[in-house]
């Protein structure tokens, strides 16, 4: 299949060219979000905060946590939390928002630079692992879910939340064509990039989205896997259970 988004290169290329895009819209990565999702992947972050079903005094793992807003919501729940970036530029962010949240008395959170692909922790680490929009943007996504199954904990959650692929052929197209030339034009406006935000139909081709992800789950022999479609599955949540 013919790549044709200069943010996007399958292989060895792959890491070196996420980076590059996201430290090229760290600054506006928050408000684009809110832009191009109309606000509601603030709901679908809650829903995944919600399977994780955290306890206080639990160990949580944020993947690709971006900017922090599941590392934070995790962390207000009363989990340890460590959120794990390989991007600079949006760890700084990030760290400026655990700062503020100071007062609020979250101060069992930290931020770390790191591979999610080779997660610095030993395996049986952690009772939650989560990842929000970053799966899918792992030079090999299914090594980034092997690790996940690693560190967590026997017992312990994996939560994956990403972009789908619509079931409903026609609500599929419709659907790629907001993210072709609607979510483009608000990096364009927004971020002055629109390859930026065309990116992310670009990484759908290459992604097995939902589907995929539950197949993985079960190979893995996650317990209790789960997909769940949001918004008619343009976005979607797996869930998996790794075995007592």
């Amino acid at each position: 299949m013919q790549v044709s988004n200069v943010f996007y290169a399958p292989g060895e290329q792959r890491a070196a060219k996420v980076h590059d895009l996201f430290g090229a819209i760290a600054r506006r990565y928050d408000l684009l979000n809110d832009l191009q999702s109309f606000g509601l992947h603030r709901r679908w972050k809650r829903r995944v905060v919600e399977l994780a079903a955290v306890k206080p005094g639990n160990r949580a793992l944020d993947l690709c946590c971006g900017t922090g807003d599941l590392a934070l919501a995790l962390a207000q729940r009363g989990a340890d939390v460590v959120g794990l970036d390989f991007s600079g530029a949006m760890l700084e962010i990030a760290e400026k928002r655990r700062q503020k949240n100071l007062k609020s008395q979250i101060q069992n959170l930290k931020f770390i630079q790191g591979d999610a692909q080779q997660i610095p922790f030993p395996d049986h680490s952690f009772e939650v692992v989560t990842v929000g929009y970053g799966l899918r943007n792992l030079a090999n996504w299914e090594v980034g879910l092997a690790e996940m199954y690693r560190v967590a904990k026997p017992g312990g959650r994996l939560v994956v939340l990403d972009f789908g692929r619509p079931p409903n052929a026609v609500w599929r197209e419709v659907y790629f064509m907001h993210l072709k030339l609607f979510v483009p034009l608000l990096g364009r406006v927004f971020c002055g990039n629109a390859q930026a935000y065309a990116y992310i139909l670009e990484s759908l081709k290459f992604y097995p989205a939902q589907a995929g992800v539950g197949a993985k789950m079960r190979e893995l022999k996650l317990a209790n896997v789960r997909v769940i479609n949001l918004l008619g599955g343009a976005m979607a949540i797996n869930y998996g259970e790794k075995p007592v």
